[in-house]
């Protein structure tokens, strides 16, 4: 089997700063549906078995949404309510889209905000090993969410819930700004990382989860996929940028 997770469950406070009533940012669009980013992120990642999305803010919108604009993909999609969505972390989205992961496979999981194009997301969908995701965007604090590479070769993630500052907290051999997708070869593995976490963790970023999969590989088990256009739509502002370069 092969899956998607897709989260946006989260409440878009700065996306919702620009827009004349509250919006789920995954599903704002111009001119028509189809240029919501919700359907621009699932046709851009190809054909997978089964797309989880993981909602939570404005839940029945997502639902209206994918019934009357997903309909092709049946019960290929699967929706999956994050009862937390307003008191835990982006890491309990991804644990109840994991949850949703019954047969062994593939996962790969993408945040609902962002917008690539297809052409350089085909390199992760036909990779046999697990993948990173960078982009070449400048790393800010405020914004970014960073990959550092330590001596003895391991990723490891470093974001500011706050966006206020970064720090590294060893030497490090490369850092880079991560595009925000992952793709995790191993449901099994994946579902072992969960379990070794503590409901703490579970309750912070999605970053746990990743980082406790990613720990467990060498680097000959994972790829690393550079995105030339990505794009993490925090703004209208952003989102108006990429409605240009959509198909």
């Amino acid at each position: 089997m092969k899956y998607l997770i897709i989260t946006v469950a989260g409440t878009a406070t700065r996306f919702n700063r620009d827009t004349e009533k509250e919006t789920l940012k995954c599903l704002y669009y111009k001119d028509s549906p189809k240029f919501a980013l919700l359907n621009q992120l699932i046709k851009n990642c190809g054909e997978y078995d089964k797309y989880i999305i993981v909602g939570g803010y404005l839940y029945s919108a997502l639902e209206e949404y994918v019934k009357e604009n997903l309909q092709a993909y049946g019960d290929k999609i699967e929706l999956v309510y994050n009862e937390h969505f307003k008191d835990y972390g982006s890491g309990y989205s991804l644990y109840k889209g994991i949850e949703a992961v019954k047969e062994l496979g593939d996962v790969t999981f993408v945040e609902g905000d962002l917008f690539f194009l297809k052409e350089n997301f085909k390199k992760v969908y036909d990779s046999e090993k697990s993948v990173l995701t960078i982009n070449r965007e400048p790393i800010y604090s405020n914004k970014a969410v960073a990959l550092y590479v330590s001596t003895d070769g391991r990723p490891h993630y470093l974001y500011d819930t706050n966006h206020s500052s970064l720090t590294i907290p060893e030497p490090f051999l490369a850092v880079f700004n991560s595009a925000q997708m992952w793709k995790f070869q191993s449901a099994e593995k994946l579902h072992e990382a969960v379990a070794s976490l503590t409901e703490k963790q579970l309750q912070g970023t999605n970053l746990e989860i990743i980082q406790a999969y990613f720990n467990k590989l060498s680097r000959e088990e994972y790829d690393v996929v550079t995105f030339d256009a990505w794009f993490n739509c925090n703004t209208v502002a952003d989102y108006n940028i990429v409605h240009e370069l959509m198909e």
